[in-house]
């Protein structure tokens, strides 16, 4: 029985050092990401505009790229559709004329919910066309987000969005948000 416990043992210890063997030092899972690696992954855009590339757009340029781009998802001119092109249900519209007393789920839209024009930006650089995220050049996604900026009213349609001129567009609710974690929520 003695025998029987000391191969156990014996096969267990194989069995746990084995990776340290085959391994050496360390699991060797790959190597270092170099800041080069990591620049096209840091992306984000801070409400005051912070973050943002160089470029610029503006409605008229962004109406032709909504139009191949997010009409077959989002309904000609953002209005909404109840469908896609594909037959799935329709990406909610990003244009809405409809004036509205409260905010509730149903009734949220770019104009009246989100706090900062930074963020429509934001958002359509990362993760739009939803077929083909990060797509987009930085100048297409300026001349979206004047487009649809535009479409609802929020800018006059001629002007040009840029890094400059983008954080100054009042949003709506700007001021309508409660910060849940002030502590944790950097200054503005």
């Amino acid at each position: 029985m003695r025998m029987h416990s000391a191969v156990l043992v014996s096969a267990l210890l194989s069995l746990t050092l084995a990776p340290v063997v085959v391994f050496g030092a360390g699991p060797n899972l790959g190597k270092s990401i170099s800041p080069a690696d990591l620049a096209p992954w840091d992306i984000d855009t801070e409400p005051s505009g912070a973050g943002l590339p160089a470029g610029s757009g503006t409605s008229d340029q962004g109406a032709a790229i909504f139009a191949d781009n997010c009409a077959a998802c989002h309904g000609d001119g953002g209005r909404g559709a109840t469908t896609t092109t594909s037959g799935a249900p329709a990406a909610p519209p990003v244009v809405s004329d409809v004036k509205r007393n409260g905010i509730d789920d149903t009734t949220l839209s770019i104009a009246n919910y989100w706090p900062y024009a930074t963020t429509l930006f934001d958002y359509i650089k990362r993760a739009m066309p939803w077929t083909s995220p990060r797509t987009l050049t930085d100048d297409q996604v300026y001349a979206l987000t004047a487009y649809i900026l535009a479409q609802n009213k929020l800018i006059d349609a001629k002007q040009v969005i840029n890094a400059q001129t983008l954080p100054a567009v009042q949003m709506p609710n700007r001021n309508g948000f409660i910060v849940r974690f002030p502590e944790r929520t950097p200054h503005q």
